[in-house]
């Protein structure tokens, strides 16, 4: 295994079109990071740029002590697992895992033992003379990580690889992903446009925008701490509530966000906030409380309850400034469309005008 660090990376595309805008990054040996953002915000292409199936326009891709700029892909000691399987179709298990070792000229005896081992660690020994055609999906998956893992890389690199199975597998997979980490002790890099993946899998997390760097930590860090208005609708399922105003000072000493209706929602007193500056307020589901009178804090009717099982999410439209909100219940909540009801905020993040979390 190795450490992986960028240094200043860039990626344009005919000298105009900037992808990817001056990333720094650090990877610690053996840590499993994920790269996190919206689709088009360059995770992918930074991915391949490491791989070496990208070439980079400025700036310095370190695997371990080694400068990789100009090495090419198959020395770099990286193994790539794609969103696509990429069998082939007519190789059984084994041949699809040994393929890549053969033609590099391994031993027989040596291939045999890698894909045996490779196999045991992803519970594919039954399977091993089967072909592609007859495995599910998440076995065709376990294949395409086990022909990575037989290479020996200092790096695994994943590029999306679940967005191609169902909802159930997705889980399974998660959870053989992050065993398969525990055991082989690699650096793992993992991009995903799945934030519950990112959070469930990573030790840390990279969140892209358009090309940058917004935001690296541990997964409950960026949850709880966002560094702007970005990172905090972006982590979290479902999304930040987020409410614009003005930031006023109140006759009791309190500062509040004055939405356009005229309501203050008041948060304290910080010596951050601006006075008279347009500001925003973000309050996740989780920290919205349900109240009986409609005369504390926010209001509005319900216009939709999402039933889930262990829990619920109303959705409900604020009569102050036309806004929907989502608050997230428990499984057995009575609440109902069409109910009048009053909204409590436990937690508040406040937002500057340029998106800084100002607290």
């Amino acid at each position: 295994m190795a450490s992986v660090e960028l240094r200043d990376i860039r990626k344009s595309y005919g000298g105009k079109v900037e992808v990817i805008r001056g990333v720094d990054l650090s990877v610690h040996e053996g840590e499993f990071m994920v790269f996190v953002g919206p689709s088009g915000c360059g995770k992918s292409t930074l991915l391949r740029m490491l791989a070496g199936l990208e070439t980079i326009s400025s700036g310095d891709v370190m695997i371990g002590e080694r400068r990789v700029n100009d090495v090419h892909a198959s020395k770099r000691g990286v193994a790539m697992v794609f969103q696509s399987y990429a069998l082939y179709p007519h190789m059984s298990v084994y041949e699809n895992m040994s393929f890549g070792l053969a033609m590099s000229g391994m031993k027989k005896s040596e291939i045999d033992s890698r894909v045996q081992h490779a196999a045991a660690a992803l519970q594919l020994q039954p399977l091993l003379q089967r072909r592609p055609k007859d495995l599910s999906g998440g076995q065709r998956q376990r294949v395409a990580i086990g022909r990575s893992i037989v290479r020996n890389p200092d790096v695994f690199l994943f590029d999306e690889p679940l967005s191609n199975l169902d909802a159930a597998l997705r889980v399974q997979m998660r959870i053989e992903l992050s065993k398969l980490h525990k055991s082989l002790k690699t650096t793992m890099i993992y991009v995903t446009h799945d934030q519950v993946e990112a959070m469930t899998l990573g030790d840390r997390i990279t969140v892209f925008n358009a090309g940058v760097v917004e935001q690296v930590g541990p997964p409950l860090e960026l949850y709880s701490r966002p560094v702007n208005r970005f990172v905090a609708t972006f982590i979290g399922s479902p999304s930040m509530n987020i409410l614009d105003g003005v930031f006023v000072l109140r006759s009791d000493g309190q500062h509040a966000l004055q939405l356009d209706a005229g309501h203050l929602i008041p948060f304290g007193h910080r010596s951050e906030v601006v006075i008279g500056s347009k500001g925003a307020i973000g309050m996740r589901p989780e920290h919205l409380v349900l109240c009986a009178s409609v005369a504390q804090g926010l209001s509005g009717q319900v216009s939709l309850v999402e039933h889930l099982g262990n829990e619920s999410i109303a959705y409900v439209e604020l009569e102050s400034v036309q806004q929907s909100v989502a608050v997230k219940l428990g499984g057995t909540a009575s609440v109902k469309a069409g109910d009048e009801v009053g909204l409590l905020p436990s937690q508040i993040f406040v937002f500057d005008k340029d998106g800084r979390t100002l607290y």
